[in-house]
């Protein structure tokens, strides 16, 4: 088995989670009064067999760091990359390239899921892309009657259609390959990657989802995680039966 690594992204601001992220980074935010989200992350990366993991921080950053420490207490071994600017998304994963395997995952340090770590990057590392997405269902209600217009006229109509998509869920599997020919300490947004290498003919790979998945975004969002929290602790955190 190749070397796990990840890299958890942890430097934002949660601006929109306010007024929770005022005094405390997003990640370390607690969920079901138990644990801080990064916490059930990292322990979801040590049960999926990764040893070393990489945390970009930059807001309130020492408060990650007085955290986790080592990361010994999981089983692993945590290093950081500290975003003296912010970076993006990938920008903070450029600068620390030489740093990574061939092969390694990106992820948010804010999300809830029972995606399989381990899985998503042996899939990736099996295929022939530079990028692997992990990607979930979206419904959307649209609240209005939908036209199609062409050349001034009505061709088509729709009444209050649900719309259907793939989202990204904030986990990435990505090679090294991929990321080599940005310059280190600039911003690489998500966005800019994946229209890049489209452009270049190199699609990235999707990896299909349908368990659980939060994006603890918003308040409401917050709010939700802590009231399913004690109903899928077993899943989300498979080591502590």
């Amino acid at each position: 088995m190749t070397e796990r690594h990840a890299v958890i992204l942890a430097g934002g601001r949660g601006t929109r989670l306010r007024p929770y992220t005022t005094s405390i980074p997003k990640p370390l935010v607690p969920i079901g009064d138990e644990s801080a989200i990064l916490e059930i992350v990292l322990r979801q990366l040590a049960h999926s067999g990764f040893r070393r993991i990489t945390i970009a921080i930059g807001h309130l950053g020492e408060l990650i760091r007085a955290y986790v420490d080592g990361g010994e207490r999981w089983g692993l071994e945590v290093d950081y990359a500290v975003e003296d600017k912010p970076l993006s998304t990938m920008g903070p994963v450029v600068a620390i390239l030489d740093r990574l395997p061939e092969h390694f995952l990106v992820l948010n340090g804010d999300i809830l899921t029972d995606l399989d770590y381990a899985a998503l990057l042996d899939a990736h590392e099996a295929s022939d892309a530079p990028l692997t997405i992990a990607t979930y269902r979206r419904q959307v209600d649209v609240d209005f009657g939908v036209l199609t217009v062409e050349e001034g006229r009505v061709v088509g109509f729709v009444e209050k259609p649900k719309l259907d998509y793939a989202v990204s869920m904030g986990v990435y599997a990505v090679s090294r390959s991929a990321l080599a020919s940005y310059p280190k300490g600039e911003p690489l947004g998500f966005d800019r990657l994946v229209l890049d290498l489209l452009a270049r003919g190199r699609n990235p790979a999707s990896y299909a989802f349908d368990g659980y998945w939060l994006d603890i975004g918003r308040p409401e969002d917050y709010d939700r995680a802590n009231s399913e929290f004690a109903q899928l602790r077993s899943v989300l955190l498979p080591d502590s039966e």
